[in-house]
């Protein structure tokens, strides 16, 4: 069985222990992850200063780097992302048709008008999430279905947004338990 290639990129908060235990986890079933620091080192302590910071550096700063980061990786490779993180995976899954596998982390983001049909995508989401309205995540599921794409969609009902990370008060440890457990069987069969 081949091992995943999984770029993992962080949420506004900035690269914390959230990404690099989730990276130690998923390189612990093989895989082969990279979690690029979007933030070059900075990290916020809350998330309006994390989004002081997104602003700060800028969208545009942010995509290049992701780009570079990106840039000797197999085309193949699963792009990934927590909340922001999964804006920063679809800008990349636009310029990266060939990607095995996309998986979006406590976020919905655009799906590109070329996206390749029956493509695996995978996402995970609190319900109720103050940041990814139910009507919102209507609208999306049914552009996912109209692209062909072999679209999961998990949510946790009663987690905060970003659920997984235990440094938060969003943490749910089942909702997170359930979560990697589903992203190995999701990377498992790529």
């Amino acid at each position: 069985m081949a091992m995943a290639t999984v770029l993992l990129f962080h949420s506004v908060y900035g690269l914390r222990p959230l990404e690099r235990n989730a990276a130690a986890r998923l390189r612990t079933a093989g895989h082969t992850v990279i979690t690029p620091d979007l933030y070059e080192g900075r990290v916020a302590s809350s998330i309006d200063q994390g989004f002081e910071l997104k602003e700060e550096i800028g969208w545009a700063t942010l995509c290049e780097r992701a780009e570079g980061a990106a840039a000797d990786l197999p085309a193949e490779t699963v792009l990934g992302g927590f909340s922001m993180g999964a804006a920063i995976a679809a800008h990349l899954w636009a310029k990266r048709p060939e990607a095995a596998g996309v998986l979006f982390l406590h976020s919905i983001a655009q799906i590109p008008h070329d996206a390749r049909r029956g493509l695996p995508l995978q996402v995970h989401l609190a319900d109720p999430d103050v940041f990814e309205p139910a009507e919102d995540v209507a609208a999306w599921r049914a552009i996912a279905e109209g692209a062909g794409l072999a679209a999961e969609v998990f949510s946790y009902p009663g987690a905060g947004h970003i659920y997984t990370d235990p440094s938060l008060p969003d943490h749910d440890a089942e909702a997170a338990e359930r979560t990697w457990a589903r992203v190995a069987s999701f990377l498992a069969a790529l």
